[in-house]
Parts: C-alpha cells; sequence; structure tokens
C-alpha cells in the first residue's frame, strides 16, 4: 500500500485505486469534468490525493491521446503554481459483461491520474455574476499566480487551450494552482498553428480559433483576460447593454472596489486594480497581435510589486527622517545639571541624512499615459466568459500615447506619488 507521494510521478495499480476511494464511491466524489471524474483518496499515512478517474469516450475523442498529453505534460513541467502529478494508472483488464443479452469477455482500459489534493476547490465557487467576493489581496494574489503557472508553461512550449475558473484549484492558503491538461498541447515554436476541431470552453476560446481553428500562445492569453475580468467585475462585467469605454469601464470597476476597501487601504492598492483590469481588456482584444505576451503580463505585474516595495521603503525612510529630526530637537535642548549643558550637532544626529532623503524622494518614474478607444459591438460568434447567446463588447488596445501625462491615485504628495506603469507592447505572432 502507498504511504506517501513524496518523490517521482509513480505509477499505481488500478486496485490500490480502488481502495484509497472506497471502490470509486459517490461519498467520495470532489468534482467533475468533461473526460472524467475526481474523488478523494486517503492514502494509509492520512495524506489526501485527488484521483481521476477518465470515462469511456467514443474513439473519436482519441481518449488515449489525451491521457498521454495531461500526463506527460504534468510530468514535463514543476511549478508551484501548477497543480502536482503524484501518480497515474493505465491498465488494460479483461472482464466479464454483458453485451447483446449474453456475457462475454471484454478489454476495458481504465485510465487514472493522482494528483496533489487542494482543499480550497477550484476558482469557480467564488466567481459570481458580480466581482468575487474575496478580498483584494487574496484576489490580486490569484491573478499573479496563474500569471507566473501560465509563463511557466509558455516557457515550457506548453499551450493549455482550456484556461478557465473551473480548471483552476486553490490550496488552503488560496495559492492558485492551474490544472486540468486534458486538452493542453505541447508545441515547439510559438507559431500560429491551425487544427481540424475546436478546443476549449465556449466563452474561453478567442475568435481566430472559433472562426480558422488558429492556435498560437495568444489563446491562452484571451482565457487569461476573461478570468481576470470574472474576477474582477463578474460574469456579467461586460454583458450590460449600452454604448461605454474602456477608460469608463476600467473607472466602473476601480469605483466598485474603492467601495469594498477602507479608504487608508485604497491608496495602496489602486495601481495594482487599474493595472490588472487593464491588462485584462488587452488580453481579451479580438486581435490577436495586438494581445500582449504573458511574459509581458508577468513583467507589468513585477513593476507594480516593485514600485509598491519602493513607496513602502520610502514610507519607512520618512519615518526614519521625522525620528532623527525627532531627536535632534530633543537632544539640541539639553540637559541642565548643575551647570552642566549636552547638545548634538546635525553631524551627531542624522544631519546629512535628511539632504539624502530629500533627494531620493524628488526622484520619481517617468509617467506612462494611454489612449482609450471606444468598445463596440461585434457580431461574432464568440462570447466573453460562457455568454456565447449575447452580443459582446469588443475590447479596443490600450495604447501607449505620445502625451506624458501622468495619472495620480490618492492624495497628491511632491515626495510620493502613484503613477500608471503598464507597458504593453505586443509583437506579431
Amino acid at each position: 500500500m502507498l504511504n506517501t507521494t513524496s518523490g517521482a510521478t509513480s505509477p499505481f495499480s488500478f486496485e490500490l485505486l480502488r481502495q484509497i476511494t472506497d471502490n470509486f464511491s459517490d461519498d467520495r466524489v470532489i468534482g467533475h469534468g468533461a473526460y472524467g471524474v475526481v474523488y478523494k483518496g486517503v492514502l494509509d499515512n492520512g495524506e489526501k490525493i485527488a484521483v481521476k478517474k477518465l470515462k469511456y469516450m467514443p474513439p473519436e475523442y482519441d481518449s488515449d491521446k489525451q491521457f498521454e498529453n495531461e500526463c506527460t505534460n504534468l510530468m514535463r513541467v514543476q511549478h508551484h503554481n501548477i497543480v502536482r502529478l503524484v501518480g497515474y494508472c493505465h491498465e488494460t483488464r479483461r472482464e466479464y459483461v454483458e453485451h447483446g443479452g449474453k456475457y462475454v469477455f471484454a478489454s476495458e482500459d481504465k485510465r487514472v491520474l493522482c494528483f496533489e489534493y487542494l482543499q480550497g476547490g477550484s476558482l469557480d465557487k467564488h466567481v459570481s455574476d458580480e466581482s468575487c467576493k474575496l478580498d483584494w489581496d487574496t484576489c490580486y494574489k490569484i491573478i499573479k499566480g496563474v500569471c507566473e503557472g501560465l509563463n511557466h508553461l509558455h516557457n515550457d512550449s506548453i499551450f493549455h487551450l482550456d484556461l478557465k475558473p473551473a480548471n483552476i484549484l486553490l490550496d488552503n492558503n488560496m495559492m492558485p494552482k492551474i490544472g486540468d491538461f486534458g486538452l493542453s498541447r505541447f508545441f515547439p515554436s510559438t507559431e500560429t498553428y491551425t487544427t481540424t476541431t475546436c478546443y476549449g470552453t465556449l466563452g474561453y476560446i478567442p475568435p481566430e480559433h472559433i472562426n480558422n481553428h488558429q492556435i498560437s500562445p495568444k489563446y491562452d492569453v484571451f482565457s487569461l483576460g476573461v478570468i481576470i475580468i470574472q474576477i474582477m467585475a463578474g460574469r456579467k462585467g461586460y454583458n450590460d447593454p449600452g454604448d461605454t469605454t474602456s477608460l469608463k469601464f476600467i473607472e466602473s470597476v476601480c469605483e466598485k472596489w474603492q467601495k469594498r476597501v477602507h479608504a487608508t487601504m485604497w491608496s495602496h492598492i489602486s495601481q495594482e486594480v487599474k493595472t490588472c483590469i487593464e491588462i485584462a481588456l488587452s488580453c481579451v482584444e479580438s486581435d490577436r497581435q495586438k494581445r500582449p505576451t504573458i511574459s509581458q503580463i508577468v513583467n507589468a505585474l513585477k513593476r507594480i510589486d516593485i514600485e509598491k516595495l519602493s513607496l513602502t521603503c520610502e514610507a519607512q525612510s520618512m519615518q526614519a527622517l521625522v525620528h532623527n529630526q525627532y531627536t535632534t530637537s530633543s537632544a539640541s535642548m539639553g540637559v541642565h545639571d548643575g551647570g552642566t549643558r549636552f547638545e548634538s550637532t546635525p553631524d551627531e544626529v542624522g544631519g546629512d541624512d535628511r539632504s539624502t532623503h530629500a533627494n531620493m524622494y524628488q526622484e520619481t518614474a517617468e509617467p506612462i499615459d494611454y489612449e482609450y478607444k471606444p468598445i463596440i459591438r461585434n457580431p461574432a460568434p464568440s462570447a466573453i466568459g460562457g455568454h456565447a447567446d449575447r452580443d459582446i463588447w469588443e475590447l479596443q488596445n490600450v495604447t501607449q500615447t505620445s502625451k506624458e501625462n501622468i495619472l495620480d491615485y490618492g492624495p497628491r504628495n511632491s515626495n510620493i506619488r502613484w503613477k500608471a506603469a503598464f507597458i504593453l507592447q505586443s509583437p506579431s505572432v
């Protein structure tokens, strides 16, 4: 009996998997998918694993190919934002079954995949018609983690092709992990490929694949954009009627999140909220060449973290400066005892540091501006987030302009100012 899942991916016997799931009991079901049912398995040592038993599919679905894709692609990657494959089973068993009114021996393939057990369930449980009910720090953690996991996949030339909230799993710390690699494909280059069939889930499929069956890394980027919109604005985020612009939509999303957080907290997260929704809009461009690459998205998020850390350091330095000034003032008052007075000069108590900190606060990043184009109706047979029966809004690209206007967030301050720092230049693919 298996006692641990540590180490390399291991082959499991079907009999073992039957035992640890109570003969694949309905009471152990933790999820359903198009290609199988997921059960909770408990090992001898009490450790839990997720056991995905693949369904029998007609020959045209090529079940062996799907099993091989998911198994080999998960073995290929190791990343904290990608679900870990701990074992697999592929056995052919001859069983005595009823067929045509009589019993005969027949061969049956048993295909099972075993994954780390994630207690947080899937992201779709937290997404609703309105914005996600989780707090912003958790939402940002999920958005950033999914982006980093997808970036790792694309760096290994793996396209997921079925990104959606149901395929993003969460651990007990709400760390996201990309799962369900049944439709994933390994492509040795970033070229555009044409398939004979359509892959994915309607609502997360980009228009070039619906219309021309084209696949490129921008397929997953489109799906990612839909997911971010659903997290930040809900499933109905872009299905309300009426004319609007990307700028108005961004403002609307920011206003909704601003109402959800404390006033003092908003000044710290406003840039994260605004940049994430800008990223989402650029991801769902109908023209895939205008979409960013996943590496550009990850770099944009890193710039947010760097600037946020810089502002935190500046705030701490300001506190230290105030403390030094207070210490200097207190020391200069002296201590009178028996006619003796002790004084501190500026050189002794941070005198030179004041000019150094002042110069540091004057250093600011170059501002970035954006031109927001209107959103127009698109008659193409696709929809954002699964609403294929509705008209959708075509999201125009957020482009950098030549002007140098500064976008400030929170109270204006001569030393600390929030600025837009989102730069995406999408190469042709």
